[in-house]
């Protein structure tokens, strides 16, 4: 006897690895008293390409056997898969090559008890769609993998500034450590040879510190980038010219003042940008930070100056730096003409700073407006 009914479906992309490669059918009974034996143990099988059904079943003419034989218009795969549910038999049936069909059989005329499935029916255009769609949400996802997500990102950067604070807070606190005890031990003779013994070490954190000002120039931190470069310009000269390049400078008792200043600040600083990297706050810590710089800024602002003015004769007397200008003219122009021009940048700079610290104290500890009752 033929089926009652069998419904089929028959998606697939047009590109040979799509993912509709499989022809679905579903043979279906035609009553609930029919069902029960007419799912149990049906011979299902492909010969020759061929699908073969046989299933008994009890319908209005009592016990009947239903069976039927479809030729597919192309090959398939010889391995059907079935599944058995209280009406109807479900079949799955893979192409061999992933392809749009014109028909499902190869007899032009459609059997009779041959339906299509329209709830699982796509025609070209809405295969195309969901393919598309499917590629973008495909390239999407490696775009995201690729570029890392907003979370990642984040953790990544205060990964990086957590070990950049970290990283300089080691290295002041060696500094500010050394010079400490040396002092203790030494007394003012550790002045006069402050340079040799920490001068490697402040070189390095001097160096790093270019990369605060890059942060904040490219938005990884919220620091304004002027206070940070007129910092770190400061700092450099100091350290590169006046200390670095003049040895009679090297051996004077003010480069222990620079850097002691220099580290004291630090020391309370970085710890402090640590912790907002995690997300905490130590009251003590930030009430330091904010404040310790108010004395420190001027005394290390005062140092820079002595050393500048230390340094004029010494420049003078050398003529390191200093040149003579091309004809008609001939004059020699002395570095420590700049030399004086640069201490009124560097109390311009410590104003511009100061500003920039005290407006930071205030929005964390400023008192709030009373209202007028």
């Amino acid at each position: 006897m033929a089926p009652t009914c069998v419904h089929i479906s028959t998606p697939g992309p047009a590109q040979n690895n799509g993912p509709h490669q499989c022809l679905s059918l579903r043979r279906r009974s035609s009553s609930h008293q029919d069902a029960p034996r007419a799912h149990q143990n049906p011979a299902i099988s492909i010969t020759e390409n061929v699908l073969h059904f046989k299933a008994q079943g009890h319908g209005a003419k009592g016990d009947n056997v239903y069976e039927f034989h479809l030729e597919f218009l192309d090959l398939v795969k010889p391995e059907p898969v079935y599944k058995l549910t209280q009406r109807q038999v479900n079949i799955t049936v893979q192409k061999k090559v992933s392809q749009w069909w014109e028909r499902l059989t190869k007899q032009e005329k459609r059997p009779l008890f041959l339906a299509p499935d329209f709830d699982r029916w796509l025609d070209e255009s809405d295969a195309e769609m969901e393919l598309r769609a499917k590629e973008e949400e495909r390239l999407n996802k490696l775009r995201l993998e690729s570029q890392g997500s907003p979370e990642t990102l984040t953790s990544l950067k205060k990964g990086y500034l957590f070990m950049y604070n970290l990283v300089q807070f080691l290295g002041f606190s060696w500094i500010f450590v050394n010079m400490t005890v040396r002092f203790f031990i030494l007394g003012k003779e550790s002045f006069y040879d402050t340079f040799h013994t920490m001068a490697d070490m402040m070189y390095f954190c001097q160096m790093l510190s270019v990369v605060e000002t890059i942060n904040a120039a490219i938005g990884v931190t919220k620091s304004p980038v002027m206070p940070c470069l007129i910092q770190l310009l400061g700092r450099n000269f100091i350290l590169f010219i006046i200390f670095g390049t003049m040895e009679e400078m090297q051996n004077k008792a003010v480069v222990f003042f620079v850097f002691y200043t220099w580290s004291t600040v630090e020391i309370f600083r970085y710890p402090f940008y640590m912790l907002s990297c995690i997300d905490m706050d130590w009251k003590v810590l930030t009430w330091l930070r904010y404040t310790v710089w108010i004395p420190l800024y001027p005394l290390g602002c005062l140092a820079e100056a002595v050393s500048v003015i230390q340094s004029i004769p010494v420049f003078n007397e050398t003529g390191r730096f200093s040149f003579t200008l091309p004809y008609p003219v001939k004059i020699k122009v002395r570095f420590s003409f700049f030399l004086q021009i640069y201490l009124i940048i560097l109390f311009l700079g410590l104003y511009v700073n100061f500003r920039h610290l005290y407006k930071q104290r205030r929005r964390r500890y400023g008192q709030k407006k009373k209202k007028i009752h």
